[in-house]
């Protein structure tokens, strides 16, 4: 197992991509930490339709632990307070997956304010005030941190939160892979194309059949696929790698137009 008894947190990890690296963490013998704002897994409209069980307890059913903490990534007390129970209940941390995130649809004349501030306080502050909070035990631990982003950092589309929410992702994994270099701890980021999870459900059918239009690949993703890509990040297989962001996009990126 390539993440044998090594402590992980996975923001956002009830459902969708989170869920996805939860379990494939699992699957290698990690002791998984869920935080989310709910413990039940969100069904969509189009994706996971039929999603019932907690992830702690399909963790557990692949023969690792789990534990799950209610946690706001708008709360700073909330965040800190994931950090601490992770190392009073496990004894330390390895791992942090800062892939808690939101996607409000609007353009710069309809999106409100408030919208704009709670989308970039949970995708990107968020980030920030967990690995904050994390850091002084990835040092010791040589530890890894795993950053989802989104092929939206690289063009326009996304709308004036998300877009720039995920793009200056790609620049902080850089720069907090600098700060965590000189104590051998690593820090990347995954660019996912289309998951097929919830957070879809902004989506219309039209734009799903477009979606897979434009994906190289004769499929759209899984929430397995990130979370693959989130198992080499996290393994040793990875220790000479820190400051990417790898696509994992089905070829969405690959065309010139």
């Amino acid at each position: 197992m390539r993440l044998k008894d090594r402590v992980a947190i996975v923001t956002g990890g009830s459902s969708g991509i989170g869920r996805g690296i939860a379990l494939e963490f699992a699957k290698e013998g990690a002791k998984v930490v869920v935080a989310d704002i709910q413990e039940n897994p969100k069904r969509g409209k189009f994706h996971d339709q039929d999603l019932m069980t907690p992830t702690v307890e399909e963790v557990e059913k692949l023969g690792s632990e789990g534990l799950f903490v209610q946690t706001d990534m708008l709360d700073d007390k909330g965040v800190k307070n994931l950090i601490d129970r992770t190392v009073a209940h496990f004894g330390g941390l390895d791992i942090l997956v800062n892939n808690a995130g939101i996607h409000i649809p609007g353009g710069i004349e309809t999106l409100s304010i408030e919208d704009y501030d709670k989308v970039i306080g949970i995708n990107l502050r968020g980030l920030f005030v967990a690995t904050k909070f994390a850091m002084p035990h990835l040092k010791k631990a040589t530890g890894r941190v795993i950053n989802i982003s989104s092929v939206q950092a690289f063009g326009g589309g996304g709308g004036p939160a998300y877009a720039s929410a995920k793009a200056g992702i790609i620049n902080f994994t850089r720069d907090t892979a600098l700060e965590l270099a000189p104590f051998g701890a690593t820090v990347n980021a995954i660019c996912p194309g289309y998951i097929e999870t919830p957070m879809q459900d902004y989506s219309t059918e039209q734009d799903i059949e477009m979606c897979r239009e434009k994906t190289p690949l004769p499929r759209l993703g899984l929430p397995k696929d990130v979370g693959r890509a989130a198992v080499f990040f996290a393994s040793e297989d990875a220790e000479w790698i820190t400051g990417t962001s790898l696509p994992v996009d089905g070829g969405w990126l690959a065309p010139i137009f």
